[in-house]
């Protein structure tokens, strides 16, 4: 009766654990007893139900929701149209799940308790603007990519063990040329190696072109969205449509979610974590975080330390210094991290 009456003047907490097709809700009063649980489904009417059932405990405070960057990103778009606050929560560690078991209700207990406690506290990315569509079709670019890689290894392997007639009549073509001859190919009736080649070559060399206009499409479509949504960020030094898409999606269509221009360099993985103990003070690299929005930051100090003055210099000054080469990129790109998020929010440099 305590824990209900607390639950109204407080607020209760609802936890998620998010699947394809189902979601496993549980609801926990503000100090911390289990009121009840419930199976949704992942449509916009089961997201209703699972919001009507949980003001029936009362208030909701908040909903801490696993997966909302894959499964539970529907969910959290709905309760964020809806007005209601969204967690982002972890799932549980190694050593957590061990310790207490693995089921769809501990697992949404973990997401509400980890809320509770304040551990989970991340605003999750809204995912509908124009970052969401940045990120589609990067998505399908990077495949792409991929796949274009792979028919080119398999092109030259194949012409490396070709016939050697064959193999001497394309030995020494660029890579454009041979896409070119190999896609006008015509093998005739498969009676020796040399057609079968000559017809897995045209196949490989057309799978090829298509692949390259596929990511010339899509990359004229990722300039157009990407300069109407960050111009400021595409006229930092460095930053080119691909380095400034990877920061975009890694900051989402909400970048004021991030506390600070620190939260977004630790997102980043270019904030250095404390490593000290007792007489020793020290900080390590830290290896978390987005990787490809740390390799963005990369490939912009790389442009940077050949083409700006400004970053020649302090290498210089740096390397003076004693530093390495490693160590003076690790506080480039520190640094680029703060000018890229005061881009991101809006905020002028100085």
């Amino acid at each position: 009766m305590a824990g209900s009456i607390v639950a109204e003047r407080e607020g209760v907490v609802v936890g998620v654990d998010t699947h394809a097709d189902v979601h496993v809700a549980v609801v926990l009063s503000s100090l911390g007893a289990l009121l009840g649980s419930r199976l949704v489904a992942t449509t916009p009417a089961g997201f209703g139900e699972l919001v009507d059932w949980a003001r029936g405990f009362g208030p909701v405070r908040c909903f801490g929701v696993e997966g909302t960057g894959s499964y539970g990103a529907g969910l959290a778009r709905h309760l964020g149209a809806a007005g209601h606050a969204v967690v982002e929560v972890d799932r549980p560690d190694r050593r957590t799940r061990r310790l207490k078991g693995k089921s769809d209700p501990v697992d949404a207990e973990a997401a509400a308790r980890a809320v509770l406690a304040g551990t989970a506290s991340g605003c999750p990315k809204a995912g509908d603007g124009r970052v969401e569509m940045i990120r589609s079709l990067r998505v399908a670019r990077r495949s792409a990519l991929k796949a274009r890689t792979q028919a080119t290894n398999q092109l030259l392997a194949l012409v490396l063990t070709s016939p050697e007639e064959l193999r001497a009549s394309l030995r020494g073509m660029s890579l454009p040329r041979l896409v070119k001859v190999a896609a006008r190919f015509r093998p005739g009736p498969l009676l020796d190696p040399a057609a079968a080649t000559k017809l897995a070559l045209r196949h490989l060399a057309r799978r090829h072109a298509a692949l390259s206009a596929e990511i010339a499409e899509l990359d004229r479509a990722l300039a157009q969205v990407a300069s109407e949504a960050a111009p400021g960020l595409l006229a930092l030094p460095g930053v080119g449509t691909d380095v400034a898409g990877a920061l975009l999606v890694a900051a989402g269509d909400n970048p004021e979610r991030l506390s600070s221009e620190a939260a977004f360099a630790r997102l980043c993985g270019v904030a250095p974590l404390p490593a000290s103990s007792g007489k020793t003070n020290r900080h390590r690299l830290n290896r978390g975080g987005d990787r490809i929005a740390n390799n963005a930051l990369w490939r912009i100090v790389l442009v940077r330390m050949s083409s700006d003055p400004r970053t020649r210099n302090y290498v210089e000054r740096r390397t003076k210094e004693g530093l390495s080469k490693k160590e003076i990129i690790r506080c480039l790109k520190r640094y680029v991290a703060r000018e890229v998020y005061r881009r991101l929010v809006g905020v002028d440099e100085q």
